[in-house]
C-alpha cells in the first residue's frame, strides 16, 4: 500500500510530556467552560455521575488505543486503523465523518473564542445573538490563519506554543476548583431531588450535555504517533494519564459547580441553571464577588478554545493524509514535505474548511451534539478493529497487549451505542442517513475506487456489519425515547436492545473483517 516514494517523513520530535500535553489540551478547550450549567439543568445534582460513567467510557476506548498505537503508530491511524481491518469502504465511511467533525470542531473552538472576545468588544457578536458580526468574522479568521502558519511552520513550533499555552490552560481549572471549595455548600445536593430527571438525564448530560464532547481528546494522542519518541511506550502512557486526570478534574468542576450555586437560584428548578449561567465559572465567580476571577476565567476561556484549535489543525491535516494513503482522497494530499515533515497539502484542505465551517456557524451549544456524536462514531471502530486483528493479523507485534481486551472490546463498542442513542432522533437521522448516502455514492463510482490491494466484493462482505449497524440504529432512535423519538422503547428495554444488537454487530464485525489484515509499512 506505499507509495511515499522519495517524499518527506514524518519527524519524531513529540516526547512524552508534549504528547500528555497535546492530549490535555485537546480536552481542557471550551467544554470546561460551559458543560458544567448543561449537565446540572439535564440531570440536576446527579449529572455528577456522568461525568463519572462518561470518565470511564472514553477510558476502556482509550485502552483499546493504547493496544492499536503502540502496536501501529501511524499517522492520523484512528483512520487509517479500519481500512487495515475491514478494507477501503469502511475506511471511507470513518474517514468522511471524521474529517468533517474535526474541521467543524476547528470552527468550534475559534467561534468559542470569539463569543469571549465579545465580552470586552462587544462589536464582535451581533446584538441579541450569537451570530458573528462581520468584524467578528474577520476575527475568527484571524485566528484561523494563526493556527495554519504555527502548523505551517514545523512540528516543534506547534508542540512549543502548545506547552505554553497548557500551562495557563491548567492552572485555571486547579485555581477554581481550589477558590469554589473554600465556598461549597453541600446544602445544595438535598435541594429539590438529587436526580430530578432520573437515569435519562444522566444518560442524556453524557451525550448531549457537553461531557462526550469534553472527553474527546483521544484522537491528537493517536493522530501524531508518528512523530512521538517511543510511540510504543509513550502512547499508552500518555493515553491513560490524560483519561484519568480529565475525569477527575471535571468531576471536581461539577461537583463544587452546583455547591456554589446560590439557593434562591434553585427555586425555578434544575431545569433553569443553565439558563442561568451561560458562562457558568464566571457568572459563579460575579455572584462570589472575586473580579480577579472573573478576569482570569474570561482570559483562559479565550485561550483554551484557541489552544484547541491550534491542536485541532494539526490533528486534522494528519488525519487528511491518512485519509489520502488510504487510497480514497486524491493522492496530493499524502505528500509531506521533505523539509519540515508536515503535510502541507492537507494543512491547505483543513484551513480551507475549517473556514467554510464559520459561514453559516450557529452557536457553540448546537454543533456539540452532533460533533461528539460523530466523533464517538469514529470512535466505535477501534474496538472493531482491534478484535478484527486478533482474527486476521494473529502475528501483529503488540508492545501494549491489553488484558481483557475479549471483554472491553465489546463492551465500549456498546457505550459507544449508548452515546450515539442518547443524542436522539434528531441528530441520529441526518448523521446516520449522510452515512448511508455515502456508501451509495461509493457504490455508484465503484470503477474509481482502489480494488488493486482488496476486490470490490471483499470490500462489500467487509462493510455490511457497519451499514446494518446505522439501519438498525436509525430504527431503535427512531423507536426510542430521546431527541424526537416516538417513545414506544422505553427503559430499560431500548438499553438492553441496544446491547444486543450492539453485540451481535460486533461479532459479526469481527469475524467478516478481511481474510488477512492489509498492513502498510509507512507513517
Amino acid at each position: 500500500m506505499s507509495d511515499q516514494g522519495n517524499q518527506g517523513k514524518f519527524k519524531k520530535s513529540i516526547s512524552l510530556l508534549d504528547l500528555t500535553l497535546i492530549g490535555m489540551g485537546a480536552i481542557f478547550g471550551s467544554a470546561w467552560l460551559f458543560a458544567v450549567s448543561n449537565v446540572a439543568s439535564k440531570a440536576g445534582p446527579a449529572g455528577s455521575f456522568s461525568w463519572l460513567i462518561g470518565g470511564v467510557i472514553i477510558l476502556l476506548i482509550g485502552l483499546v488505543y493504547a493496544e492499536l498505537g503502540a502496536a501501529l503508530p501511524r499517522t492520523g491511524g484512528i483512520i487509517r486503523y479500519p481500512v487495515y481491518s475491514h478494507g477501503h469502504l469502511v475506511g471511507y465511511l470513518i474517514s468522511f465523518i471524521t474529517i468533517i467533525a474535526y474541521t467543524s470542531l476547528i470552527a468550534i473552538e475559534v467561534t468559542a473564542v470569539r463569543q469571549y472576545v465579545a465580552f470586552w468588544l462587544p462589536g464582535l457578536t451581533k446584538h441579541g445573538s450569537e451570530s458573528p458580526t462581520t468584524i467578528g468574522w474577520l476575527f475568527q479568521f484571524a485566528l484561523l490563519t494563526l493556527f495554519f502558519i504555527i502548523n505551517y511552520v514545523s512540528v516543534k513550533a506547534f508542540a512549543k506554543s502548545n506547552v505554553i499555552i497548557s500551562v495557563f490552560k491548567y492552572a485555571v481549572p486547579l485555581t477554581i476548583i481550589v477558590v469554589l471549595a473554600y465556598h461549597f455548600k453541600s446544602a445544595n445536593f438535598t435541594t429539590g431531588d438529587f436526580a430530578p430527571f432520573g437515569f435519562n438525564g444522566i444518560q442524556a448530560a453524557i451525550s448531549t450535555g457537553g461531557v462526550m464532547f469534553a472527553y474527546l481528546g483521544l484522537h491528537p494522542i493517536v493522530s501524531v504517533a508518528s512523530e512521538v519518541k517511543n510511540p510504543q511506550r509513550n502512547i499508552p502512557i500518555a493515553l491513560i494519564i490524560c483519561i484519568v486526570l480529565s475525569a477527575i478534574i471535571y468531576t471536581a468542576l461539577q461537583v463544587l459547580f452546583i455547591g456554589n450555586i446560590p439557593a434562591d437560584m434553585l427555586s425555578g428548578g434544575w431545569g433553569t441553571i443553565q439558563e442561568q449561567f451561560s458562562l457558568p465559572f464566571k457568572d459563579i465567580a460575579l455572584i462570589l464577588g472575586l473580579g480577579w476571577l472573573v478576569t482570569l476565567v474570561i482570559f483562559d476561556a479565550i485561550l483554551s478554545p484557541g489552544g484547541n484549535g491550534n491542536i485541532f489543525m494539526n490533528t486534522t491535516s494528519r488525519l487528511v493524509y491518512a485519509w489520502s494513503r488510504n487510497g480514497t482522497l486524491f493522492k496530493r494530499f499524502s505528500k509531506v514535505d521533505k523539509k519540515t515533515g508536515i503535510p502541507r497539502a492537507s494543512l491547505w484542505l483543513s484551513f480551507g474548511m475549517s473556514v467554510f465551517w464559520t459561514l453559516p456557524f450557529p452557536s457553540w451549544e448546537a454543533l456539540v451534539n452532533v460533533c461528539s456524536v460523530a466523533l464517538i462514531l469514529s470512535y466505535a471502530i477501534a474496538p472493531i478493529s482491534a478484535a478484527a486483528f486478533r482474527v486476521n493479523a494473529k502475528d501483529l507485534k503488540k508492545p501494549f497487549k491489553l488484558k481483557g481486551m475479549s471483554v472491553i472490546a465489546p463492551v465500549s463498542f456498546i457505550f459507544c451505542s449508548y452515546i450515539v442513542y442518547w443524542s436522539g432522533w434528531t441528530t441520529i437521522s441526518w448523521l446516520l442517513g449522510s452515512q448511508l448516502l455515502m456508501v451509495v455514492i461509493y457504490v455508484a463510482f465503484k470503477k474509481y475506487v482502489p480494488t488493486d490491494v482488496v476486490k470490490f466484493a471483499q470490500q462489500l462482505k467487509s462493510a455490511w456489519w457497519l451499514v446494518a449497524y446505522y439501519i438498525i440504529m436509525l430504527v431503535i432512535s427512531y423507536l426510542g425515547s430521546f431527541g424526537g423519538g416516538q417513545g414506544v422503547l422505553s427503559n430499560p428495554l431500548d438499553l438492553i436492545l441496544i446491547a444486543l444488537v450492539s453485540l451481535g454487530i460486533f461479532y459479526w464485525a469481527k469475524y467478516t473483517g478481511l481474510p488477512k489484515a492489509v498492513i502498510d509499512t509507512d507513517d
